[in-house]
């Protein structure tokens, strides 16, 4: 079959990858220069199986409405007039039941658990080449009470087959002394041991360089305007270049997924989500952390990335604006050098910021939906580093019409 993926980010390359694998023509569409230019850029780089909880969680709505008070908070939300924003949250906030948390975040788990498993098996595949430390991931928590509160999720996790082991104060300094002095302020921490980190914007530009060599058509700087329709399937896609014929279409937009899905009567469930990262260099003189992590108390991750120290954070509800003030920069800036106090050069900081697309229940959106030959592989949140290969391996089942190897159900609109 020929098939037309929109999106060369990381759900859209690595479906290419999957597709191309299975005999089909692939056509890939994008309104970058290059792969991996939004979404997938600057992310944290955790691939995080044990900590791949849905944000819908019975504490979010106390945290949003602190946020309207508090622009420290990680987790925010700027009050604008957005019925978008109102159908999804109503959506989120049905789904902040402890049931409904557990269950869309065992989903979450057992799909990550799934996906690394297809990483490692497209790594052996392609033989391509990037940062990636395994060793495992730390997660840490300030108070007693909320490492009392990860280690209530220790159920699901068995449940998810995701290995966990708790960590002492001193036992992280022994796995990481990098975070010496962030550990003498913590109750402890949650080490999981098969989770790892990795630079998802090499993989990404490495996997699409793979797929060139296998005969993917890569058409970069061509924005999709719109469909061109014949009875109940598509005949074409339209962007500002002219016309894309196919037989099946991959929608792989991100954040942007729902605004090309409308003019076909779709709705989807999905909202951007704007997180910053700020990147430093690291020196001969510097050391950094090998192990990647998250510091529960301000929702801020961490990696090393080769020669580079990256840290991540803020959630924010504000549309599509996708721009980070200097405040953010700054906050980060102090978080790197309070976890790290000699872990890189924190005067040259590198920002970035992008745009999460998330839905309300947390798994993404995968499987055939509206026109008969049309495919969703979005609203991965931010899960899609660690997901995307699993969910481009699931869509290429359906799409051969194989019973996947992992069951996950089809998009709730």
């Amino acid at each position: 079959m020929q098939i037309c993926v929109l999106g060369a980010g990381l759900a859209g390359v690595t479906a290419a990858q999957a597709l191309v694998r299975d005999g089909h023509q692939v056509s890939v569409i994008d309104r970058a220069a290059a792969p991996a230019q939004e979404t997938s850029f600057a992310n944290a780089g955790l691939i995080s199986p044990g900590h791949a909880f849905s944000w819908a969680s019975p504490g979010a709505p106390v945290t949003l409405l602190k946020s309207l008070f508090d622009r420290q908070q990680a987790l925010r939300i700027r009050p604008r007039p957005d019925a978008a924003l109102l159908r999804w949250g109503w959506r989120f906030m049905r789904n902040c039941q402890a049931d409904a948390w557990a269950r869309n975040s065992l989903k979450l788990m057992r799909l990550a658990t799934y996906a690394q498993q297809a990483l490692d098996a497209v790594v052996d595949d392609t033989g391509i080449e990037f940062v990636h430390t395994r060793g495992g991931l730390i997660y840490l928590y300030a108070t007693d009470s909320a490492l009392a509160d990860a280690l209530s999720t220790l159920n699901l996790l068995r449940e998810a087959q995701i290995e966990a082991h708790v960590l002492t104060p001193d036992a992280v300094v022994r796995l990481e002394p990098a975070l010496a002095t962030r550990a003498a302020r913590v109750a402890g921490a949650i080490h999981c041991p098969t989770d790892a980190s990795g630079d998802a914007h090499q993989f990404t530009v490495e996997l699409a360089a793979w797929c060139e060599r296998q005969g993917v058509a890569f058409h970069f700087n061509e924005t999709v305007r719109d469909w061109r329709l014949a009875g109940e399937r598509i005949e074409a896609v339209r962007t500002d270049r002219g016309e894309h014929r196919a037989d099946a279409f991959v929608l792989a937009l991100g954040s942007y997924s729902p605004l090309i899905a409308r003019p076909l009567g779709l709705k989807l469930p999905i909202y951007p989500v704007r997180g910053n990262s700020v990147s430093f260099p690291i020196g001969p003189e510097h050391a950094p952390p090998m192990l990647a992590g998250i510091d529960d108390a301000s929702l801020t991750a961490w990696s090393r990335l080769g020669p580079v120290l990256r840290l991540t954070t803020t959630a924010e509800f504000s549309g599509y604006a996708n721009q980070q003030s200097p405040r953010d920069v700054a906050l980060l800036v102090a978080r790197a050098q309070a976890l790290f106090p000699d872990g890189a050069d924190f005067s040259r900081p590198t920002p970035w910021t992008g745009l999460r697309p998330m839905t309300p229940e947390g798994p993404p959106l995968v499987g055939q939906a509206g026109p008969a030959n049309l495919w969703l592989n979005t609203g991965h949140g931010a899960m899609g580093w660690t997901t995307a290969t699993g969910t481009a391996r699931i869509l290429a089942d359906l799409i051969a019409g194989r019973r996947p190897e992992h069951p996950l159900p089809l998009p709730r609109l």
